[in-house]
C-alpha cells in the first residue's frame, strides 16, 4: 500500500510542459519583433539625441512596445498557464500595436520627407549631420519593418487560431499558444493528464 501511494503522489506532482510546435514558432517571431524594436530604439535615441528628442514617436512607442512584448514572453515561458500567452491575448496586444505603428510612422514619415534621401549630398563640413542623416534613413525603414512583424504575427495568430477552433479544437482559446496541442482537451496538457494518475491508481489497487 505505501508503494502504491507512492506512485500516486509521484504522478500527482506538477509536471513543467515544454513549449509546443506553434509555441516554438511564436516565440521565434516574438524574438524577431523584439529584435528589430531594440534597433528601432537604438537608432531613434541616436536620432532624437542629435535633434533634442524632437522625434519622440517612434523612441516612445518602441519602449512601450519592448516592454509589453517582453513581460508576455517572459510570462509565458514562466508559467504553464499564462493568461498573456492565449491567442485572444495575443492578437489583441500586437492588433493594438500594429495600429499604433501604422499611425505613428505614417506621421513619422510625413514629417521626414523634408530630409534628403541621398546623406553624401550633404557637404563634407557637416560630418554630425551626415551621420544622423544616416541614422534617419535606418530608422525611417526599420520603423516599417516593425510594422510589418507586428502585423504578420497578428494576422498568423487569427489565422492559425481561428482555423484549429473550426477543426473543433476549442480549448485553443481556453490555454497559451506555447503549451497548445491539437490532440489534447482543455486542461489535460497543463495539468499533466490526471485522469490517467487514477486509472493507474485503479489499477494497482
Amino acid at each position: 500500500m505505501i508503494s502504491i501511494m507512492r506512485v500516486v503522489a509521484k504522478e500527482t506532482q506538477p509536471r513543467r510542459m515544454f513549449l509546443s510546435s506553434v509555441g516554438r514558432k511564436q516565440l521565434a517571431g516574438h524574438a524577431a519583433f523584439l529584435l528589430v524594436d531594440i534597433i528601432v530604439l537604438a537608432l531613434s535615441s541616436r536620432v532624437n539625441d542629435f535633434q533634442d528628442f524632437f522625434y519622440l514617436f517612434p523612441f516612445a512607442l518602441s519602449i512601450i512596445s519592448l516592454v509589453l512584448v517582453f513581460i508576455s514572453v517572459i510570462l509565458d515561458l514562466a508559467l504553464d498557464n499564462s493568461y498573456t500567452g492565449r491567442p485572444q491575448v495575443k492578437i489583441g496586444l500586437f492588433g493594438v500595436l500594429s495600429i499604433f505603428w501604422l499611425a505613428f510612422n505614417a506621421f513619422s514619415t510625413a514629417r521626414w520627407r523634408q530630409i534628403p534621401f541621398q546623406c553624401d549630398s550633404i557637404p563634407p563640413d557637416f560630418p554630425d549631420e551626415r551621420v544622423w542623416c544616416k541614422d534617419l534613413q535606418a530608422l525611417k525603414s526599420f520603423v516599417w519593418v516593425n510594422f510589418v512583424l507586428c502585423l504578420c504575427i497578428t494576422f498568423v495568430t487569427v489565422r492559425y487560431s481561428f482555423a484549429q477552433y473550426s477543426r473543433g479544437n476549442k480549448h485553443i482559446f481556453q490555454s497559451p499558444l506555447s503549451r497548445y496541442h491539437p490532440e489534447l482537451g482543455h486542461g489535460e496538457g497543463i495539468s499533466g493528464g490526471r485522469g490517467s494518475e487514477f486509472l493507474q491508481f485503479e489499477k494497482l489497487t
